[in-house]
């Protein structure tokens, strides 16, 4: 009887399937997991239909509002090499592929839509998804730059800072790493600091920084995407900041393991380590406990994904709402901005899955001198040990207040020449730009009231006008649906390319400029002038610097309102431009996406809501997912080429200029480096200066 009991309890078990494992439950609460754990939690939700669907149709009409669809799908000179990875993506084609394919998990889908706009590599047009961009990053201890020696040879190598950066922000996680060291290394991860990089995974370093700049997206240029690869600084709202870079920080929890072949300093020997990434939960993620809680927290569409009908909310709510950033704001590369200052404002900033770095810059690596009390938030004032030679160090074109940044730009330029400044350098690395305005300001302050200031300081623009922009534009003008002036899409907004602002009864959009772009036939707007002069304080006639005694520095990470100041004070003006540690062998461009205006989904979907076409045939519906999507609504147009946009046109730096093993990451050493190269002579040598052939 025992044994047949024992028979059936065999068998019972044998036919009974064990309850799946709840892959996300065993990662809970966890602030640091393997890449392993992490996907695997992400891979174990399989497609909803009903969702892809959605997300497929909000994406194909948000982007119909997009300027740069047509042109991105074969970009024109000089991004059409192959050599520079090119811009060639056809969004539309590649969206009705991934609608009719099928995937392992909705993961999957994701990482296929993902890199399809990443392929645009336009830091503007993003698809971003909480449920799994940054959710968990993933993180290496061993942050790299590439220096060039004293005989002037480039190589990759562990940045010097390395172990300070890592040990300081990665707490107790780092013994994991100095655990995983083999032999006689376990234990002293400080000691690879500055070790020179022979191979990554068996290879020359160059295949893993180039086959980083083919998916890492944002820039047009090459040279900017390899640059991504490596370590460096930006100046915070609060303080001095370190990017760790694309090799130490990955938006999503994909690679185990990197063998890195080093040659440490002061070593002879070949060392061959194999470092674990680890995958930190992010800062934006929402808790939870298991796999419901993790898609109920973090992958449905919430109270601020889609956009609202602002004329339909009570006024306490506005408010309220006014004062919240964007959904997008959380991966924009810019301070937190609030609602209301970002439509009372003009913006153009880049998006990047990767949010902007809160890792700090070693104390030791920072100014050592206090920055000029003029300085606010973003926007900080030096003046260097030379005593001629003043910094303005500009992290981003936003801040939190914008009056008390337009004031500080001022009051910290005057600062400079009351000390006896009589050349400047400003230093925009990692800049993504922000408001608009802000850009045409600091140009005109600097060069002065002239023809390229006033009253355009910036670049004309289009935007794009197909019929749902055509019918927003009537709603508002024929049928009055914006009284208090609240929609971008309101012809008081703008002015013509004289700079003559449009009346309220302007349908502004007209006349349609009909293109064909890449044998795609395309509608703009008439072009628009400028939107920001007068400005709100009073700018002296006379500017603060000679454009010849002004350079502007970066590691070519200048984007969007930063790439609408950089080219209008290098094209317009001659001031000359810096690209810091860039490959020696490829062109380096001093910005990177220019735009003109951009946006998102939620923006664009509260301007239609606003005039009652939610319900329109063209209209996106509301996302059912935690998804922010960016785009640009206005392209400014060319200098050189007034006709084309100046996105797609040249922008190579006048220097590219090495790093060493003393100044890499130091920005006092960096500027101190610069102004004695460049201010010495008057105009760039050139050898140095970098166009492409």
């Amino acid at each position: 009887i025992l044994l047949g009991l024992l028979t059936l309890v065999v068998l019972a078990t044998a036919n009974t399937a064990p309850a799946p494992l709840d892959q996300c439950a065993a990662i809970a609460g966890k602030e640091w997991v393997s890449p392993l754990e992490a996907r695997s939690c992400m891979h174990s939700f399989p497609v909803d239909p009903v969702v892809k669907e959605n997300i497929i149709e909000v994406v194909n009409k948000t982007i119909a509002m997009h300027t740069s669809v047509n042109y991105q799908i074969q970009a024109p000179k000089p991004f059409d090499k192959a050599r520079y990875t090119d811009v060639h993506e056809d969004l539309h084609k590649d969206l009705a592929r991934i609608s009719q394919q099928e995937y392992q998990s909705e993961f999957q889908f994701h990482l296929d839509l993902f890199h399809t706009f990443r392929r645009l590599n336009d830091g503007h047009c993003v698809v971003i998804n909480y449920c799994y961009d940054s959710l968990y990053i993933s993180y290496l201890p061993t942050p790299l730059v590439l220096l060039t020696g004293a005989d002037g040879r480039q190589n990759v190598h562990v940045a010097p800072e390395a172990f300070a950066v890592a040990s300081t922000e990665f707490g107790d996680e780092i013994e994991f790493w100095q655990d995983s060291l083999p032999g006689k290394l376990k234990g002293q991860l400080e000691t690879l600091n500055g070790a020179e990089v022979i191979a990554i995974n068996g290879q020359d370093p160059f295949v893993a920084v180039d086959a980083n700049a083919l998916v890492t997206g944002g820039y047009q240029s090459f040279g900017t995407r390899q640059n991504s690869f490596f370590s460096s600084y930006y100046r915070g709202s609060n303080g001095w900041l370190y990017q760790m870079g694309n090799f130490a920080q990955q938006v999503h929890p994909l690679t185990d393991v990197v063998k890195l072949t080093i040659r440490r300093i002061n070593s002879t020997s070949i060392d061959i380590v194999t470092l674990p990434y680890r995958s930190r939960f992010g800062r934006a993620s929402k808790n939870f406990t298991d796999s419901a809680s993790y898609r109920a927290n973090n992958c449905l569409a919430t109270n601020e994904t889609n956009g609202v009908d602002m004329y339909a909310v009570s006024h306490s709510t506005a408010q309220q709402h006014s004062e919240e950033p964007l959904p997008v704001a959380y991966f924009q590369q810019q301070p937190l901005i609030s609602r209301k200052e970002a439509r009372r404002h003009p913006m153009n900033v880049f998006i990047d899955a990767l949010p902007l770095s809160d890792i700090d810059l070693p104390e030791v690596m920072q100014p050592s001198e206090p920055a000029l009390n003029e300085s606010y938030s973003v926007a900080q004032f030096y003046m260097l040990s030379d005593n001629i030679t003043g910094v303005l160090a500009l992290g981003s074109f936003s801040a939190a207040n914008f009056s008390a940044f337009q004031y500080s730009l001022l009051d910290g330029l005057v600062k400079l020449k009351s000390l006896g400044a009589t050349q400047l350098l400003v230093d925009v690395t990692n800049n993504g730009g922000g408001y608009i305005c802000i850009a045409h300001w600091l140009h005109r302050i600097i060069i002065g009231s002239r023809s390229t200031t006033e009253p355009q300081a910036g670049l004309d623009t289009t935007t794009r006008a197909g019929l749902l922009a055509q019918l927003i534009v009537q709603k508002i003008v024929k049928d009055g649906m914006d009284p208090d002036t609240l929609l971008y899409y309101n012809p008081t907004q703008w002015t013509n390319a004289s700079n003559i602002p449009f009346s309220a009864e302007t349908e502004w959009l007209e006349p349609l400029q009909k293109v064909s772009i890449n044998g795609h036939e395309d509608v703009f707007s008439q072009r628009l002038g400028q939107e920001c002069q007068p400005f709100d304080v009073e700018a002296p006639q006379k500017g603060f610097f000679k454009a010849k005694d002004v350079a502007i520095i970066s590691n070519g990470r200048c984007a969007s309102s930063c790439s609408l100041f950089s080219i209008t004070m290098s094209k317009l003006e001659g001031v000359r431009t810096v690209v810091v540690g860039g490959k020696q062998d490829t062109p380096q461009q001093y910005c990177g996406i220019v735009g003109g205006q951009s946006t998102d989904f939620s923006t664009i979907d509260t301007e239609i809501k606003s005039v009652h076409l939610k319900n329109h045939t063209l209209a996106p519906p509301d996302l059912l997912a935690n998804i922010v999507q960016g785009i640009t609504w206005r392209l400014g147009y060319g200098i050189n080429d007034p006709m084309e946009p100046e996105e797609w046109q040249d922008h190579a730096a006048d220097i590219n200029f090495p790093l060493t093993m003393e100044t890499v990451n130091r920005p006092i050493a960096i500027w101190e480096a610069v102004a004695k190269e460049m201010f010495s002579i008057a105009t760039p040598p050139p050898l140095l200066v970098q166009t492409f052939d």
